[in-house]
């Protein structure tokens, strides 16, 4: 069965893993889907990320992180949908609670925070808020 929004499915399993205090959740992977994961370790939201590598589609298992076992994700929220793509400008960027949270942005330089994108001065398309 085709999936309408693989990163919307994306972020609903890394959403429900850390309500029920998973350790560890495990997604599809795509090449979108990991670097979304790469941002994720970078940034500090998730403990690590792997890439289960098998003959139909590869695996990411995503450890998540908690702090004082409380999620260190308090949201994780999709913005541009398969029906309403939302395209900003890097001057338009959203800064999510005033620079607490980070926006996702795919680019034409590839998939990076809001901060980058700033700093690179391009704009995309708003793939994810997490804060």
């Amino acid at each position: 069965m085709s999936m309408s929004d693989p990163i919307a499915n994306m972020l609903t399993i890394i959403r429900n893993g850390y309500r029920a205090q998973k350790e560890k959740v495990e997604i599809p992977a795509s090449k979108l889907k990991i670097e979304i994961a790469r941002i994720l370790k970078e940034e500090g939201y998730i403990s690590n990320y792997k890439i289960i590598r098998d003959n139909k589609q590869n695996i990411i298992n995503i450890e998540l992180k908690y702090v004082n076992e409380k999620s260190v994700i308090t949201q994780i929220k999709r913005i541009s949908k398969p029906s309403l793509r939302i395209f900003k400008s890097y001057k338009d960027l959203p800064k999510v609670l005033n620079g607490l949270g980070i926006a996702i942005v795919s680019t034409s330089k590839g998939v990076m925070t809001d901060k980058e994108a700033r700093k690179q001065k391009v704009g995309g398309e708003i793939l994810c808020y997490v804060w």
